[in-house]
Parts: C-alpha cells; structure tokens; sequence
C-alpha cells in the first residue's frame, strides 16, 4: 500500500505541475487569444461557400494561429518584463514575479511556434502559414521590440500585426487574401489606435514610469484625446464598407452604426467633458464593440442565409 507520504507527495507534485502549466498558459495572454482566434474564426465563416463547411479547416486553422498568437504574447512578455514591472496591470505577469524564467519563456514560446506553424503547414495552406509568421514577428519583433520605444505612433504602424487575423482566417479557407478579408483587417487597424490610446490616457503615469513614449506621453492627453475622436469618426466611415461594398447587409448596418455612434459619443465626452474614468469606459467599450462588429458580421451573413 501507498504509504501516507507517499500520496502527500503525489499530490504536491501534481499541484506543483498544475501551478507551472497556469503560469505558462498565462504567458500566452488567453484573453487577447481569444480575441485574436474569434475574429480569424469569422473571417473563416465568412469566406465559406454556403454549402460547404469544413471542419478540419475551422479546428486546425483556429488551432494554429491559436499557438502563434499565444508563442508571440510569450515573446512580447519576455521583451518587456522591465516595463511590465512599472505597470500596475502587468505587474502580476509570470515573467516580473519570477514564477517562469527567462529560459523556460524562451522554450514555451519556441515550442508554441513550432507546433503552430507545423499544424498550419500540414492541415491549412502555405500562405496561411506565412503570413501567420509574419505577424507573428510583426508583433514581436517590430512593434514590441522597437516601434514601441522608438515613436508615439508605434500603436498605427504596429497595429497591422495586430488586425491580420481575419486575413488569416478567410486565408485559411481560400488560399488567398480576398478585398473582402481587406475590409476586416481595415476595420481592426483603424479600431487599434483610438483603443490603445484610451487605455494609455487611463494609465499615462505608469507608461511614464516605464519610459514608453506613449502618445498621452508626448503630446499630452488634450491631444491624444483629439485622436481618439478623430479615429473614432474615421472608424464610423470604415465599419460602414462591408454594407457599402455588399459584404454585409441591413442587420449588420444598422448594428454598426449604432455601436459607431456609441463610439463617437464616448469620445466626445473624452474631448469634452472627461471625467477621471472616461477613458477606462472608452477603452472597455472599445474591447466590446470589436467583438460585437465581428458578431453581427456573422448573424447577418448566416441569418440572411
């Protein structure tokens, strides 16, 4: 029989093996995944004819620039763990505790890559797989490494890294980057700066703390807040195209254009009349109305069928 000790020690090395996998999950920004693989799931969704539906490419596709996109929050996280500890709502991330090392972010982020790009290469296409890798590297390299610190629009050139993945997904399904793939990955890159951009007027002093030179940094937040309007409007004309250009019909316009509104408001009040939360409430809206432009996009493409 198991002796008492035995089982106890079991048991500490299954919860010490539980521990390590969440650290290593948390690594990956789940939540920012998440967001990542559901608007490569509508592009996917979007560009299947009506009358076929493939599971392969829905799993493996979503599966594989799942794992690149968490292998590219793993090397973002290494490359600022020094600014992540001036940053009250990073200061909690496995690499600024000390819960996973260096090396250990290193194999994680490696491994992630390699599987992913694997699974993309041998169940999707080639050019899915590259242009997953170039994002991939787009977002690591080129924006976390130096657009970042080197200038206060490093969120509108960094941003295309960040609006591929409705591109990857049509891509995953026809092999090709379609004009229609173009309008959702314009959609994300013109929501990209005014989103940032609340949430670095809401945290200024602590992107300060860290020497990022964050537009509320160099400008001052009167003109950042001025950005936001403007990309606001800006992002109203561009929601609009998908109905203009007939992607999209009635249901998705109308939707857009109350959540565009909505957007608008929220910025004017930033401009205008700011209050020491607006631009935490601008910045959470943001999250919420990306979600909701891609949900409606798909109701009204499958409602309409």
């Amino acid at each position: 029989m198991m002796s008492a000790w035995s089982r106890f020690d079991r048991h500490r090395q299954s919860g010490f093996i539980f521990q390590r996998l969440i650290a290593y999950a948390r690594l990956t920004k789940p939540k920012v995944v998440a967001l990542i693989v559901f608007t490569a799931l509508v592009g996917m969704l979007l560009a299947m004819p009506n009358n076929e539906f493939s599971w392969q490419i829905i799993l493996f596709g979503n599966l594989g620039i799942g794992l690149c996109a968490g292998s590219a929050a793993c090397f973002n996280q290494m490359l600022e763990r020094r600014i992540d500890a001036h940053m009250r709502r990073t200061q909690q991330r496995p690499m600024v505790t000390g819960e996973v090392s260096l090396v250990e972010g290193v194999v994680v982020a490696v491994g992630l890559m390699l599987l992913g790009t694997f699974i993309l290469i041998a169940k999707v296409n080639l050019l899915t797989t590259l242009l997953t890798l170039l994002s991939l590297v787009g977002y690591a390299v080129v924006y976390t490494a130096y657009l970042k610190h080197a200038t206060p629009q490093n969120i509108v050139i960094g941003g295309a890294a960040g609006a591929a993945p409705p591109v990857l997904g049509w891509c995953a399904v026809t092999g090709e980057v379609h004009p229609y793939a173009l309008l959702l990955f314009l959609l994300v890159f013109v929501w990209t700066p005014p989103h940032f951009w609340a949430l670095a007027i809401h945290r200024r002093d602590e992107y300060a703390a860290a020497g990022v030179p964050m537009l509320p940094i160099t400008h001052g937040v009167a003109y950042t807040s001025y950005q936001v309007l403007l990309y606001s409007l800006l992002l109203f004309a561009v929601s609009l195209l998908p109905y203009a250009t007939g992607m999209s019909g009635p249901l998705y316009a109308v939707g857009a254009a109350i959540l565009g509104l909505r957007f608008i408001y929220l910025s004017y009040v930033l401009v205008y009349h700011p209050k020491p939360d607006t631009a935490w409430r601008t910045f959470k809206f943001s999250v919420n109305y990306l979600m909701f432009m891609f949900a409606l996009l798909l109701l009204d493409r499958y409602l309409a069928i």
